[in-house]
């Protein structure tokens, strides 16, 4: 009998309000052996074309910490897209 093969690197990332509409879901798991968060951002508009606009404003969240583009994000990292927030 052969052993299973390893389950492939990814990211599971979370996604609030607008960008959840835009996906139609509220998590996405892409295939990711590790990057930056500028990178992962690029990957979540190529994998989710409707939510590109949106994403390019909104936060990224990696480990439970804001992280800026060049932030590193590895395979199997706790990552949250957080839209803009309007409000009166």
């Amino acid at each position: 009998m052969h052993d299973p093969l390893p389950p492939e690197p990814c990211v599971e990332v979370a996604l609030f309000a607008g960008m959840a509409a835009a996906a139609g879901v509220r998590r996405i798991r892409l295939a990711w052996t590790g990057g930056t968060a500028g990178d992962l951002r690029r990957a979540l508009a190529a994998a989710v074309p409707a939510a590109s606009p949106l994403l390019e404003r909104s936060a990224l969240a990696v480990r439970g910490r804001y992280a800026d583009d060049a932030a590193a994000v590895a395979a199997g990292d706790d990552v949250a897209i957080i839209p803009p927030v309007s409000g009166g």
